[in-house]
């Protein structure tokens, strides 16, 4: 057991140090979206898995598991351009300077959405399952649970169940 509880702290840090690579080389390249995205998610793992810092295989789920949580960000994001969009309409706040936040706002909230879209049946979490940390949602009782830092997503407590929601 206590191997098993070393082996998944061990595993937690190196997503932490993979997310970490991934941040540094997105902030560092000058294109941003989804695209730019998985470049630098690609790299980091490479960089990282030649470092020796995980095998290719463990590489491979990190790899997974942050492009899943980086699709829940995205998905969260767009739901908070959606909400800015509204306290920022142009209507509510009138002309100007703050009318053009609120196109601009629109413009990327839509984007957003776009890719949103195409990732919501990759946001499934999976008990078992590598995350950072977040509110997970029973899919099954509707039962919330936080995680306070990246780790393996638990079984339901109230139900056991294994199919997870994430929010932040």
């Amino acid at each position: 057991m206590e191997n098993n509880d070393q082996d998944k702290a061990r595993l937690a840090q190196q997503y932490d140090k993979l997310a970490s690579k991934f941040n540094e080389l997105y902030l560092a390249g000058k294109a941003r979206g989804r695209e730019s995205m998985t470049e630098a998610l690609d790299i980091a793992h490479k960089q990282m898995t030649a470092l020796g810092e995980f095998s290719a295989e463990q590489g491979e789920e990190l790899k997974k598991y942050l492009s899943r949580d980086l699709d829940q960000t995205i998905s969260d994001a767009q739901q908070l351009g959606e909400e800015a969009k509204e306290r920022f309409n142009p209507s509510r706040l009138g002309a100007g300077a703050l009318s053009s936040i609120a196109n601009v706002m629109e413009f990327t909230g839509n984007a957003l959405r776009s890719l949103s879209e195409k990732t919501k049946e990759t946001l499934t979490y999976k008990t078992g399952e590598m995350t950072s940390a977040g509110t997970l949602t029973c899919k099954a009782c509707g039962q919330s649970m936080q995680l306070k830092h990246t780790g393996h997503v638990p079984p339901c407590s109230k139900c056991s169940g294994t199919l997870f929601s994430k929010g932040y």
